[in-house]
């Protein structure tokens, strides 16, 4: 079985990780990261308690559909049902990031889900960001949680805790941490100052749709 596994997707969660702290979208060894191979369906995971600067390609952890350890010597992240849950129920979801961000963190600590205020949020992420149910980390309550508030869309929020991107590949998945962000520190700073105005769900509609069909090369 062991003889599947990619060193090249090992090697996306170790770069994809020291990318995601240059974003500056977590601290110390939190937050996690997973990568799904499409054609064997395992999930490579970031292991649980490393500095991301530390890590290296024997680190990482494989597993299967059911978040069993088939390749690794390390213990995954303790977030690993979230991320096999998450891969479970969305076939189009190869990459998972999960960020403690300082902006969204701040609307999920007030329960205040994040609107469709710019156009690169509602096309990359959808009409809006919801919050989950919390629940104690690393638990499959959590799992749950995060897999039903996230539904069809590419981002959702977890109360006192942080945020949770996905996307088709890890690219993708880090361009929604970047857009997230960046939303919510518009809207936290457009609300200081004024009342913030949507997009209509009219245009949302629209402009999902040429990103689909027409947008880029």
């Amino acid at each position: 079985m062991s003889l599947r596994v990619s060193k090249a997707f090992k090697r996306l969660v170790v770069e994809g990780g020291r990318e995601m702290m240059k974003m500056g979208f977590t601290v110390g060894t939190w937050g996690n990261i997973s990568v799904r191979d499409p054609e064997t369906g395992y999930i490579y995971i970031k292991p649980s308690g490393i500095d991301y600067n530390r890590i290296t390609e024997d680190d990482v952890v494989v597993l299967d559909s059911r978040a069993e350890v088939i390749e690794g010597t390390r213990k995954p992240s303790i977030e690993k049902y979230m991320h096999v849950g998450i891969m479970n129920a969305r076939k189009d979801v190869n990459a998972v990031i999960h960020t403690h961000p300082v902006y969204s963190s701040v609307l999920g600590v007030n329960r205040m889900e994040l609107p469709g205020i710019s156009e690169d949020f509602v096309q990359i992420v959808g009409e809006k960001m919801t919050l989950s149910d919390y629940a104690l980390p690393g638990t499959r309550e959590l799992a749950d949680n995060v897999v039903k508030a996230l539904g069809p869309r590419n981002a959702v929020m977890i109360p006192n805790h942080g945020t949770v991107a996905v996307g088709p590949d890890l690219g993708t998945a880090l361009k929604v941490c970047q857009v997230v962000e960046k939303t919510a520190q518009i809207y936290i700073l457009a609300r200081s100052i004024g009342t913030p105005h949507c997009i209509s769900s009219e245009d949302i509609r629209a402009m999902q749709e040429f990103v689909r069909t027409s947008y880029g090369q």
